[in-house]
């Protein structure tokens, strides 16, 4: 190759804008998916915490329960989280009361699970001091509050790349009509 020739190629813009194309469309491409991925595990991440709410409210109406009625209250679950699949969802609900200022009693706990699953996280009766139950929410003896909790496990569509995300949401709830919610046959 001679001096002319490479001078001449060095001058010729031509295909410039393809190359640049070339080179900045994967890494667009990554951001876009990136950033779609991330509003998808910020839905699922809020409409979690919207079915610990939801449950929760739904609940604390009662002055009694039964096993049943908690049962359809918990297909509320899966009908908020849609469009994200139910097969990594859980939920619990469970009344506590208050004994003394340092004691607290676990009345009654519920949980849901998939069919065809048994559950990892929420799947057994709530253990009072995982509760984190807010000090303002059981002021005096004798006062319940009823918790509930939602588990999400996100799984990205790109989990190649990116980590699954699990989530936990709990919501408290006084009872509206009466200091304890009693479950008849919990």
């Amino acid at each position: 190759m001679n001096r002319s020739t490479i001078a001449r190629l060095a001058r010729d813009d031509r295909g410039v804008s393809a190359v640049e194309f070339a080179l900045i469309a994967p890494v667009m491409v990554l951001l876009y998916a990136g950033a779609a991925d991330l509003c998808q595990g910020y839905m699922a991440f809020k409409r979690t915490s919207h079915v610990a709410a939801a449950v929760a409210d739904l609940v604390s109406q009662s002055s009694t329960i039964t096993k049943a009625e908690i049962g359809k209250i918990f297909e509320v679950g899966p009908l908020i989280m849609a469009p994200f699949g139910q097969t990594s969802m859980e939920q619990r609900v469970s009344s506590v009361s208050r004994v003394s200022a340092t004691q607290y009693t676990l009345n009654w706990s519920r949980s849901w699970v998939p069919s065809g699953s048994t559950g990892s996280k929420l799947n057994k009766p709530l253990v009072i001091s995982d509760a984190k139950i807010p000090t303002d929410m059981l002021a005096t003896n004798g006062a319940s509050v009823i918790v509930a909790e939602s588990y999400y496990k996100y799984s990205s569509p790109f989990q190649k790349f990116l980590p699954a995300a699990e989530f936990t949401r709990r919501a408290y709830l006084n009872p509206r009509d009466t200091t304890v919610i009693t479950c008849s046959d919990c």
